[in-house]
């Protein structure tokens, strides 16, 4: 996972170099798919994916997932807005639910529906992440919330912006913010009983998202104050509760 994890990281970090320009940052993308093939052919150069590559192999992780992620990362240098949820929801799909994917080909997982699981999770994970970074991305002139949300509340983008709250912004914000509930509860729905042990990891990483975004409906979605986020005390109290549950699972 640590593998995995460096390959992500390095993928992000393609597209966030302030100081390159886009197509800089679109060479360095186009030479890292060019790795990934590579590394499928076994003669990868670059130490990332030569770390990687066992992994690979071990794990059976698919070449398009890893396509995927960086088709996600590229995204991000040519689109700036999303007109509809469903537009948004490819991108989540590539930039997090993939993640996913890759994940489940570590841990394991028995039953085909464990991959519907990843993607539903992923897709919560990453719309958790957009409704707190909303300021963020604004400062980036980047709105990821779908433009027809934002007619639908009255909302425009210029508000947007210069980080207006107002009770359209709060009304925009719990429709978004329950959206991203629902996902959750779908990905709690599929994923079966004897899958729980090795998805561990993955009821974590729900569990501190979660709790995040409650800690966002709790500030009455004021995301444009300070950052909301979970200490890193929460996140170690939540990890040991999600063990000590799978530890008493596995006794009984």
């Amino acid at each position: 996972m640590m593998r995995v994890y460096d390959f992500c990281r390095y993928t992000d970090d393609l597209a966030d170099e302030d100081n390159a320009s886009v197509a800089e940052k679109q060479e360095r993308i186009n030479k890292w798919r060019e790795e990934v093939e590579a590394c499928y052919r076994r003669n990868a150069t670059h130490p990332v994916m030569v770390a990687l590559s066992e992994a690979i192999k071990k794990f059976s992780i698919p070449k398009e997932y890893l396509l995927m992620l960086i088709d996600g990362v590229e995204m991000d240098l040519h689109k700036t807005r999303y007109e509809t949820f469903d537009e948004l929801l490819e991108y989540c799909y590539a930039v997090a639910s993939v993640v996913g994917l890759i994940s489940i080909q570590v841990f394991g997982f028995k039953h085909e529906q464990t991959r519907e699981y990843a993607i539903q999770l992923g897709y919560a994970l990453q719309l958790t992440n957009i409704l707190r970074d909303i300021k963020q991305d604004a400062g980036n002139n980047r709105i990821y919330l779908p433009l027809e949300d934002l007619r639908r509340f009255g909302y425009d983008e210029q508000s947007l912006l210069s980080s207006r709250y107002d009770e359209r912004f709060i009304a925009l914000m719990k429709f978004e913010t329950d959206r991203a509930r629902n996902y959750y509860k779908n990905a709690r729905g599929l994923l079966l009983p004897d899958e729980r042990t090795s998805m561990v990891a993955a009821e974590i990483m729900d569990a501190i998202y979660f709790r995040l975004l409650n800690k966002i409906e709790h500030a009455k979605y004021n995301v444009f104050g300070a950052r909301i986020r979970i200490s890193n005390a929460q996140k170690m109290l939540i990890t040991m509760n999600c063990l000590l549950r799978n530890r008493l699972r596995l006794a009984r």
